[in-house]
């Protein structure tokens, strides 16, 4: 039985093999050696200053449009002033309004990678962030809960886009990154999620101070002042993201050939041949990848729940009104740099699957002491709320880095990627339920216990997966696929 040590060489020869075939057949390098480390380190951080910052501001735009709904249904409530009152809408008629959202998101979210590849990145992008900008800003003028509902199904569209924008952007990185460079740039990506949840609970404190200047509502300024940076930034990703190396005029040819030979086997590429119904096929009816999907299903509720209904909960723990707002902002700022640090931790010693597993699991412990602390356990609750938005948010990057990396054709990349988030879906929807308005008082017992046991499904997941992984590798001859683990 081969060793750890020798399944890790057996990694690396294959990589490196399916780089040499590809160049050759390419005109390129005639080994993996033949790149210039130098020349490959300038062409990463060139590719970086150009595409992950723009990439990372896109999503936190994306998001924090998407969840400041959660901000508005509790602003400005002491006076009335809030979104279920003005509205006249009860808290089930704002749970349907946010699964809404969701539904329309599952519907036209499969598609989104044969769109952003059909079209140009850059183009189909700031069409969507122009439409749920402008959508956003309208959910300012809604005046009772058919219309907040249509918005929000809009919202879903646009944000899916029949395009999904972060399987989009996910796919997209794959154009410029091999799979060992994508799970950090991924997590940058998408820890900008928890940094729009740290802005919008700052935003949404100083907007509340605006309550009725020229006669509109705080919430009403927020979906407007929050939907317009969407619609403005639209026409700079339509002239300043980059579509694909071979396409950027700010490399030069010989870092197009470049790129092009780094991603010969392990990428995608803008002019690169189609998915086939057989590259389809066998990401359909890979059971192993229906696992990875199911994983992702466990993290979705916690991931949905805490962004739509941290404020709600911290306004259950003795916080005031707009001061429920402010004290948002710890709770996404510590999940921020965590989520960081996991990433690059989980990159650093190619350990995905524990890293996933490891911080669930502290994720499952924060909400298990919220919910076995007595209701009136203000501050202890608010430490264990902060943990757990930590563990539930990290875990989630080197989920998807280790999916990605496990995947045998590059062709079908975007499908796979596009149905691990859209199982996701489903899981969102339970989030969205779980939140009992009911139950504020007792300290949301149902959504805390039904987080943590979600994230402990999570957990014992990627271990198995982890196992699962080690066992087909050891048990593999030449020329058997090498899984990452």
């Amino acid at each position: 039985m081969p060793s750890t040590a020798n399944i890790d060489t057996r990694v690396e020869i294959a990589d490196d093999l399916a780089a040499v075939e590809k160049h050759g057949s390419d005109g390129g390098p005639e080994n993996a050696t033949a790149i210039d480390p130098k020349l490959q380190s300038s062409l990463l951080r060139k590719q970086d200053a150009r595409i992950i910052p723009l990439a990372a501001g896109i999503y936190l735009l994306c998001y924090l449009d998407r969840s400041n709904i959660g901000n508005a249904k509790v602003l400005n409530s002491s006076t009335k002033h809030d979104l279920l009152s003005e509205t006249g809408m009860s808290n089930l008629d704002y749970t349907i309004a946010l699964m809404v959202f969701l539904i329309a998101y599952a519907l036209f979210e499969v598609p989104s990678n044969y769109f952003l590849k059909r079209m140009k990145p850059s183009r189909w992008i700031s069409f969507l962030m122009f439409s749920w900008g402008t959508i956003t800003m309208c959910l300012g003028a809604a005046h009772n809960y058919g219309s907040v509902t249509a918005m929000r199904f809009l919202l879903g569209v646009f944000e899916a886009g029949n395009s999904g924008l972060f399987p989009g952007l996910v796919y997209y990185l794959t154009f410029w990154y091999r799979p060992e460079e994508r799970s950090l740039r991924v997590a940058t990506i998408l820890a900008s999620a928890t940094l729009a949840g740290a802005f919008g609970g700052a935003i949404a404190y100083g907007v509340g101070h605006m309550n009725q200047v020229g006669g509109l509502s705080g919430w009403r300024w927020l979906f407007i002042l929050e939907g317009a940076p969407s619609v403005v930034s639209a026409a700079l990703v339509w002239f300043c993201l980059p579509d694909y190396p071979e396409t950027a005029k700010w490399l030069s040819l010989e870092e197009k050939d470049l790129a092009a030979a780094r991603l010969a086997e392990q990428g995608s590429h803008g002019s690169s041949k189609s998915m086939t119904w057989e590259d389809a096929k066998s990401t359909l009816l890979e059971w192993r990848l229906w696992c990875h999907y199911l994983i992702y299903f466990g993290i979705s509720a916690p991931f949905s729940s805490l962004s739509l209904f941290t404020p709600s909960i911290t306004a259950g723990l003795g916080f005031a009104d707009l001061r429920a707002q402010l004290m948002t902002v710890p709770p996404y700022a510590a999940a921020y740099v965590v989520t960081l640090l996991v990433s690059w931790s989980a990159d650093r010693y190619n350990a995905r699957a524990l890293h996933s597993a490891a911080f669930s699991l502290i994720g499952a412990v924060g909400f298990i002491a919220s919910a076995v602390l007595p209701a009136h356990s203000y501050s202890p609750r608010y430490g264990c709320l902060i943990v757990a938005a930590c563990g539930s948010f990290a875990c989630i990057p080197p989920l998807l880095g280790w999916l990605s990396s496990n995947l045998q054709s590059t062709a079908a990349i975007g499908l796979a990627i596009a149905l691990n988030i859209s199982m996701g879906a489903p899981g969102q929807i339970v989030g969205v339920w779980i939140y009992k308005a009911e139950e504020a008082k007792k300290g949301y017992p149902t959504g805390h216990w039904t987080n943590a046991g979600l994230l402990l499904f999570v957990s014992a997941g990627c271990i198995v997966m982890h196992f699962y992984y080690v066992w087909r590798n050891r048990r593999g001859g030449v020329g058997d696929p090498i899984f990452k683990y």
